[in-house]
């Protein structure tokens, strides 16, 4: 764990560099991920089984998970699972209807009428991690907005195992409504649903986290098929002082950094005491911790303390940051809202504790990465939407614009442009 301390500009440019450093793209991953998916998009299905076996050790006969498997891992996941799942997913369905948009028409004046058409995607891919645990939340997540955006097919991927796809993330694909789920993973997953095989259908956009190999895929797929966000590991950045309780802290702490020996978990503080307390508490926690050779190592080498002189200066050193999930632990949190520019998600208060947004708020767990809250937003209904403008001119409406557009036209030197207008009034000129 590192401690930053001093004045704010030092520590904001020591950030800056910190930030330089780890956006730099890692060619090597580049290279592998594009020879992956050159191989599936000639290969197609067989690709995907040889990757299969050299990446997941697993000799697949099919890739499609059939209706019955789902319906019999979903029997055998524990009753009270399925109501967390569900009570989850209410919630989810309740927030996220809030994010829908509506079609617009201006009523007709002078002959003109805009408007916009709130469209919903076609076919979307959903892309469920595997590996050190299994995620049923992000299922739900992905899967749900996209219902309520209306995208009229859903098609999952998850790796595979020699044991099967954890039972409980089909019950999670089942409870949210994916139409048909595949046994992949990694960057060939990625390719399969861009490019589409035999199998596997292309898709429209494709949203969901993984590791950085299949991060790098979805980032060279781009441009081919949407994509949600380019997501890097995952962090949280919290602001406290010295009111805030330390054990809380290094909980919330702690509850990022055991997803991956990546996880970045930031307290920015203006009171020495409470960093030291709260570096003592992690240490503390650490050692009963089911995942603690993780956790230990994303504290490490990730961990950070900033110590700042002014309270005012925990917002600005924050806001350079801009982590994915924000948590302000200091007393009438609420009225601080103003002061934060860049996060994904801000829980206010001792008891909005970051898990409370992975598993139950209903607020997305799909959110910006590695500073990029400061363009990137959380998951939602409005990333699987499309829309299109609508504009209807009557003749007489196009002769009163007719002076304007053509000056503009000829102004940038696009002739066919003016004329196309003029074209139109040839006859009476005549």
């Amino acid at each position: 764990m590192k401690w930053l301390t001093g004045t704010t500009p030092a520590i904001l440019k020591q950030l800056r560099a910190e930030a330089l450093r780890t956006s730099t793209d890692n060619q090597q991953v580049e290279a592998r991920v594009k020879v992956i998916l050159e191989a599936v998009r000639e290969k197609g299905d067989q690709a995907l089984k040889e990757y299969s076996e050299q990446f997941d050790q697993v000799v697949l006969q099919e890739l499609l998970i059939s209706k019955e498997q789902i319906e019999q891992a979903y029997q055998r996941v524990e009753k009270p699972v399925l109501e967390a799942l569900e009570a989850a997913k209410a919630n989810i369905i309740s927030y996220h209807q809030k994010q829908k948009q509506n079609n617009f028409m201006d009523a007709e004046k002078n002959g003109v009428i805009r408007g916009q058409l709130v469209l919903p995607l076609e076919r979307v891919g959903v892309y469920v991690p595997g590996g050190t645990a299994a995620y049923p939340s992000s299922v739900l997540m992905n899967v749900l907005p996209a219902k309520i955006a209306g995208v009229a097919e859903i098609i999952m991927v998850t790796p595979p195992s020699a044991a099967g796809v954890a039972d409980v993330i089909l019950a999670a694909a089942k409870i949210a409504g994916v139409d048909r789920i595949f046994q992949i993973g990694g960057a060939q997953a990625i390719a399969a649903l861009a490019y589409g095989t035999e199998t596997v259908p292309k898709v429209d956009k494709i949203v969901g986290p993984g590791n950085q190999y299949v991060a790098t895929a979805k980032k060279q797929v781009f441009g081919l098929v949407g994509i949600d966000m380019v997501a890097g590991p995952s962090e949280i950045g919290i602001i406290a002082d010295a009111t805030a309780n330390p054990a809380y802290i290094a909980a919330d702490l702690l509850s990022q950094a055991e997803h991956d020996i990546l996880a970045r978990a930031i307290l920015v503080t203006n009171s020495q005491e409470l960093g030291t307390k709260v570096a003592a508490e992690v240490e503390k926690q650490l050692q009963t911790l089911p995942r603690k050779a993780i956790a230990q190592k994303a504290w490490d080498d990730y961990g950070q303390i900033i110590v700042v002189e002014e309270f005012s200066e925990l917002f600005t050193v924050m806001n350079e940051i801009a982590p994915e999930h924000l948590e302000v632990q200091l007393p009438d949190p609420i009225s601080y809202l103003s002061e934060i520019k860049n996060a994904g998600s801000i829980f206010l208060g001792a008891y909005a504790c970051e898990p409370v947004g992975d598993y139950f708020s209903g607020t997305n767990h799909v959110l910006p990465t590695s500073g990029t809250a400061k363009f990137y937003s959380p998951l939602g209904v409005y990333d699987f939407v499309k829309y299109s403008q609508v504009t209807y001119y009557t003749k007489a409406a196009l002769e009163e614009a007719k002076e304007a557009v053509t000056i503009l036209a000829r102004k940038e030197g696009l002739e066919a442009h003016a004329r196309a207008v003029d074209y139109r009034f040839k006859e009476e000129e005549e």
